[in-house]
Protein backbone atom coordinates (compact mmCIF):
# COMPACT_ATOMS: atom_id res chain seq x y z
CA UNK A 1 0.00 0.00 0.00
CA UNK A 2 1.58 3.31 -1.17
CA UNK A 3 0.86 6.03 1.39
CA UNK A 4 -2.21 8.18 0.74
CA UNK A 5 -3.51 11.34 1.97
CA UNK A 6 -7.21 10.20 3.08
CA UNK A 7 -10.04 12.67 3.57
CA UNK A 8 -12.56 12.34 6.50
CA UNK A 9 -16.00 12.71 6.30
CA UNK A 10 -17.73 12.94 9.98
CA UNK A 11 -21.37 12.28 9.86
CA UNK A 12 -23.56 13.36 12.44
CA UNK A 13 -27.77 13.99 11.91
CA UNK A 14 -26.93 13.51 8.40
CA UNK A 15 -24.63 16.40 8.28
CA UNK A 16 -20.89 16.47 7.69
CA UNK A 17 -18.83 18.02 10.85
CA UNK A 18 -15.73 17.85 12.68
CA UNK A 19 -15.16 17.85 16.62
CA UNK A 20 -12.93 19.31 18.53
CA UNK A 21 -10.94 16.40 20.64
CA UNK A 22 -14.03 14.03 20.11
CA UNK A 23 -16.51 16.15 22.06
CA UNK A 24 -20.12 17.08 21.01
CA UNK A 25 -20.10 20.41 22.15
CA UNK A 26 -17.49 21.22 19.89
CA UNK A 27 -18.39 20.76 16.68
CA UNK A 28 -18.03 22.55 13.26
CA UNK A 29 -20.64 21.83 10.59
CA UNK A 30 -19.25 21.84 7.45
CA UNK A 31 -21.96 20.41 4.97
CA UNK A 32 -25.38 19.34 5.03
CA UNK A 33 -24.83 16.82 1.78
CA UNK A 34 -22.16 14.11 2.69
CA UNK A 35 -22.60 12.68 -0.61
CA UNK A 36 -21.99 15.54 -1.74
CA UNK A 37 -18.94 16.11 0.11
CA UNK A 38 -17.41 13.04 -0.88
CA UNK A 39 -17.72 13.76 -4.60
CA UNK A 40 -15.61 16.59 -4.02
CA UNK A 41 -12.59 14.52 -2.39
CA UNK A 42 -12.51 11.92 -5.48
CA UNK A 43 -13.01 14.64 -8.13
CA UNK A 44 -9.97 16.21 -5.88
CA UNK A 45 -8.08 13.00 -6.75
CA UNK A 46 -9.26 10.85 -3.12
CA UNK A 47 -8.73 7.38 -3.45
CA UNK A 48 -9.82 6.48 -0.07
CA UNK A 49 -11.98 8.09 2.13
CA UNK A 50 -12.59 7.50 5.64
CA UNK A 51 -15.98 7.68 6.97
CA UNK A 52 -16.89 7.82 10.41
CA UNK A 53 -20.36 7.43 11.61
CA UNK A 54 -20.66 9.47 14.82
CA UNK A 55 -24.20 9.23 15.98
CA UNK A 56 -23.21 5.56 15.43
CA UNK A 57 -20.34 5.45 17.65
CA UNK A 58 -22.56 6.73 20.33
CA UNK A 59 -25.52 4.76 19.78
CA UNK A 60 -23.80 1.55 19.46
CA UNK A 61 -25.34 0.82 16.10
CA UNK A 62 -25.25 2.46 12.66
CA UNK A 63 -27.06 5.88 12.08
CA UNK A 64 -26.44 7.41 9.04
CA UNK A 65 -26.27 3.56 6.81
CA UNK A 66 -28.11 5.48 4.09
CA UNK A 67 -25.64 8.32 3.23
CA UNK A 68 -22.99 5.85 3.46
CA UNK A 69 -24.86 3.59 1.55
CA UNK A 70 -25.10 6.21 -1.31
CA UNK A 71 -20.88 7.02 -1.49
CA UNK A 72 -20.56 3.57 -2.26
CA UNK A 73 -22.54 2.91 -4.45
CA UNK A 74 -21.94 6.08 -6.74
CA UNK A 75 -17.85 5.66 -6.38
CA UNK A 76 -17.43 1.63 -6.97
CA UNK A 77 -13.90 1.83 -7.40
CA UNK A 78 -13.48 3.77 -4.46
CA UNK A 79 -11.41 2.27 -1.14
CA UNK A 80 -13.87 3.20 1.54
CA UNK A 81 -13.11 2.33 5.50
CA UNK A 82 -15.85 3.30 7.83
CA UNK A 83 -16.42 3.40 11.75
CA UNK A 84 -18.73 4.09 14.15
CA UNK A 85 -20.88 1.64 15.76
CA UNK A 86 -18.82 -1.48 14.08
CA UNK A 87 -20.18 -3.68 16.69
CA UNK A 88 -21.71 -7.09 14.81
CA UNK A 89 -21.14 -9.74 11.81
CA UNK A 90 -24.38 -8.72 10.51
CA UNK A 91 -23.61 -5.11 10.29
CA UNK A 92 -19.78 -5.83 8.84
CA UNK A 93 -21.32 -7.86 5.85
CA UNK A 94 -24.65 -5.56 5.05
CA UNK A 95 -21.57 -2.70 4.46
CA UNK A 96 -19.55 -4.94 2.65
CA UNK A 97 -22.48 -5.69 0.39
CA UNK A 98 -23.37 -2.86 -0.16
CA UNK A 99 -19.83 -1.60 -1.46
CA UNK A 100 -17.54 -0.24 1.56
CA UNK A 101 -13.91 -1.49 1.52
CA UNK A 102 -12.63 -1.56 5.16
CA UNK A 103 -14.81 -1.72 8.35
CA UNK A 104 -12.82 -0.56 11.46
CA UNK A 105 -14.07 -1.54 14.65
CA UNK A 106 -13.39 0.49 17.91
CA UNK A 107 -14.61 0.39 21.01
CA UNK A 108 -15.88 -3.33 20.67
CA UNK A 109 -11.94 -4.32 20.03
CA UNK A 110 -11.29 -3.35 23.31
CA UNK A 111 -14.02 -4.33 25.27
CA UNK A 112 -14.29 -8.07 23.28
CA UNK A 113 -10.96 -8.38 21.84
CA UNK A 114 -11.86 -11.92 20.72
CA UNK A 115 -14.81 -10.20 18.42
CA UNK A 116 -11.57 -8.83 15.95
CA UNK A 117 -10.12 -12.41 15.69
CA UNK A 118 -13.33 -13.97 14.90
CA UNK A 119 -14.29 -10.99 12.26
CA UNK A 120 -10.84 -11.17 10.40
CA UNK A 121 -11.45 -15.01 9.82
CA UNK A 122 -15.30 -13.96 8.92
CA UNK A 123 -14.17 -11.00 6.43
CA UNK A 124 -10.21 -11.57 5.84
CA UNK A 125 -8.69 -8.24 4.60
CA UNK A 126 -11.77 -5.97 5.60
CA UNK A 127 -11.04 -5.54 8.72
CA UNK A 128 -9.01 -2.62 10.69
CA UNK A 129 -8.88 -1.81 14.47
CA UNK A 130 -9.52 1.67 15.19
CA UNK A 131 -6.99 2.42 18.06
CA UNK A 132 -7.59 6.06 19.74
CA UNK A 133 -5.43 7.59 22.16
CA UNK A 134 -5.04 9.87 25.06
CA UNK A 135 -1.63 9.85 26.37
CA UNK A 136 -1.14 6.71 25.36
CA UNK A 137 -3.98 4.91 26.90
CA UNK A 138 -7.25 3.74 24.98
CA UNK A 139 -10.17 5.55 24.30
CA UNK A 140 -13.84 3.43 23.70
CA UNK A 141 -17.35 5.14 23.05
CA UNK A 142 -16.82 8.33 20.71
CA UNK A 143 -13.72 8.62 23.61
CA UNK A 144 -15.70 9.17 26.09
CA UNK A 145 -14.27 6.84 28.07
CA UNK A 146 -10.76 6.48 28.85
CA UNK A 147 -9.32 3.09 29.29
CA UNK A 148 -6.36 1.45 31.47
CA UNK A 149 -5.01 -0.07 28.32
CA UNK A 150 -1.87 0.79 26.16
CA UNK A 151 -2.07 1.01 22.78
CA UNK A 152 0.64 -0.89 22.31
CA UNK A 153 -0.68 -4.10 23.81
CA UNK A 154 -3.48 -3.77 21.73
CA UNK A 155 -2.44 -3.27 18.80
CA UNK A 156 0.18 -6.33 19.15
CA UNK A 157 -2.83 -8.55 20.70
CA UNK A 158 -4.71 -7.63 16.96
CA UNK A 159 -1.54 -8.03 14.83
CA UNK A 160 -1.94 -11.64 15.17
CA UNK A 161 -5.33 -11.64 14.88
CA UNK A 162 -4.64 -10.71 10.76
CA UNK A 163 -5.95 -7.15 10.55
CA UNK A 164 -5.60 -5.26 7.44
CA UNK A 165 -4.34 -2.25 9.48
CA UNK A 166 -4.67 0.14 12.46
CA UNK A 167 -6.00 3.85 12.49
CA UNK A 168 -4.59 5.44 15.31
CA UNK A 169 -6.00 8.57 16.26
CA UNK A 170 -4.32 11.36 19.23
CA UNK A 171 -7.46 12.59 20.86
CA UNK A 172 -5.10 14.94 22.43
CA UNK A 173 -4.36 16.30 18.75
CA UNK A 174 -7.96 15.99 17.00
CA UNK A 175 -9.53 18.54 15.59
CA UNK A 176 -7.00 20.95 16.70
CA UNK A 177 -4.86 21.59 14.00
CA UNK A 178 -1.74 21.50 16.09
CA UNK A 179 0.55 19.54 14.36
CA UNK A 180 0.59 15.29 14.21
CA UNK A 181 2.04 12.97 16.97
CA UNK A 182 4.85 12.23 15.43
CA UNK A 183 6.68 10.22 18.41
CA UNK A 184 3.72 8.46 19.17
CA UNK A 185 3.02 7.43 15.46
CA UNK A 186 6.59 6.08 15.27
CA UNK A 187 6.75 4.57 18.75
CA UNK A 188 3.69 2.52 17.66
CA UNK A 189 5.07 1.91 14.06
CA UNK A 190 8.02 0.72 15.43
CA UNK A 191 6.47 -1.72 17.93
CA UNK A 192 3.81 -3.37 15.10
CA UNK A 193 4.10 -4.72 11.29
CA UNK A 194 0.64 -3.78 10.85
CA UNK A 195 0.24 -1.06 8.20
CA UNK A 196 -0.58 2.47 10.63
CA UNK A 197 -2.97 4.71 9.41
CA UNK A 198 -2.22 8.30 11.39
CA UNK A 199 -4.74 10.73 12.30
CA UNK A 200 -5.58 13.49 14.22
CA UNK A 201 -3.40 17.41 14.20
CA UNK A 202 -3.09 17.68 10.65
CA UNK A 203 -3.05 21.04 9.35
CA UNK A 204 -0.87 21.52 6.32
CA UNK A 205 1.64 20.46 4.08
CA UNK A 206 4.59 20.05 6.49
CA UNK A 207 2.75 17.60 8.15
CA UNK A 208 2.54 15.40 5.43
CA UNK A 209 5.84 15.80 4.71
CA UNK A 210 6.37 15.02 8.44
CA UNK A 211 4.68 11.69 8.07
CA UNK A 212 5.98 10.96 5.29
CA UNK A 213 9.48 11.38 6.12
CA UNK A 214 9.51 9.90 9.80
CA UNK A 215 7.49 6.68 7.45
CA UNK A 216 11.07 5.84 6.15
CA UNK A 217 13.02 5.33 9.67
CA UNK A 218 10.15 2.82 11.68
CA UNK A 219 10.55 -1.13 11.26
CA UNK A 220 6.57 -0.93 10.50
CA UNK A 221 4.66 0.69 7.70
CA UNK A 222 2.89 4.46 7.98
CA UNK A 223 0.65 4.00 4.85
CA UNK A 224 -1.24 6.90 5.06
CA UNK A 225 -3.25 9.81 7.03
CA UNK A 226 -6.42 10.71 7.67
CA UNK A 227 -7.47 14.43 7.31
CA UNK A 228 -10.23 16.61 8.17
CA UNK A 229 -10.53 19.86 9.24
CA UNK A 230 -7.42 21.11 7.04
CA UNK A 231 -9.24 20.12 4.38
CA UNK A 232 -12.07 21.88 5.46
CA UNK A 233 -10.64 25.38 6.57
CA UNK A 234 -8.40 24.95 3.19
CA UNK A 235 -5.28 25.19 5.21
CA UNK A 236 -4.73 21.90 3.46
CA UNK A 237 -5.00 21.48 -0.34
CA UNK A 238 -5.72 17.44 -1.34
CA UNK A 239 -4.25 17.51 -4.84
CA UNK A 240 -1.30 19.00 -3.48
CA UNK A 241 -0.92 16.56 -0.66
CA UNK A 242 -1.47 13.85 -2.54
CA UNK A 243 1.05 15.06 -5.53
CA UNK A 244 3.49 15.05 -2.24
CA UNK A 245 2.72 11.64 -0.97
CA UNK A 246 3.01 9.83 -4.87
CA UNK A 247 6.54 11.92 -5.42
CA UNK A 248 7.30 10.12 -2.44
CA UNK A 249 6.88 7.02 -3.89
Amino acid sequence: MTFQVIPAIDFKDGKVVNLVQGKLDASTVYSDDPVRMADRWVEEGAERLHLVDLDGAFEGEPVNRAAIEAIARNHPSLTIQLGGGIRSAEIIEAYLTAGVSQLIIGTKAVEEPEFVGEMCKRFPGHIMVGLDALHGMVATRGWVEVTDISVKSLAMLFEADGIESIVYTDIGKDGMMGGVSLHSIRDLADSVSVPIIASGGVTDMRDIEALLETGKKVSGGIVGVITGRALYEGTLDLREAIALARSWE
